[in-house]
């Protein structure tokens, strides 16, 4: 089992920047990938960017550019740095991680960024 706590959200104005912290416990050695999704209301959740076992990154096309995910293998942590936020990035943003042979998943508790405009 992989456990997931996220850290980091809040309340930023169109333009700031907000740092997302995700720790993941547990059968660290198990995970595959590691990913930020986000769900806006009335939306479906959405990956928005993820990062392989070795260091792979890939984002959404709305995101590229504006966010960049990382990894500290040292503190079993990753992370989600969000530049230039603009309203739309409004969301749940959930922690997954993708672990074991079956490649089951696990997910943190959300944290809530809002941006106003």
């Amino acid at each position: 089992q992989v456990q997931l706590v996220e850290s980091g959200g809040g309340l930023v104005q169109a333009g700031g920047s907000l740092r997302l912290s995700c720790a993941a416990s547990g059968s660290i050695f198990s995970i595959n990938t590691m990913g930020w999704y986000r769900q806006a209301p009335g939306k479906q959740r959405e990956l928005v960017a993820g990062i392989t076992s070795g260091g792979s990154t890939s984002y959404a096309d709305s995101v590229k550019g504006r966010f960049t995910i990382s990894r500290d293998n040292a503190k079993n942590t990753v992370y989600l740095q969000m530049n230039s936020l603009k309203p739309e990035d409004t969301a749940v943003y959930y922690c997954n991680a993708k672990y074991g042979t079956r490649w089951s998943d696990a997910w943190g508790q959300g944290t809530q960024v809002t941006v106003s405009s």
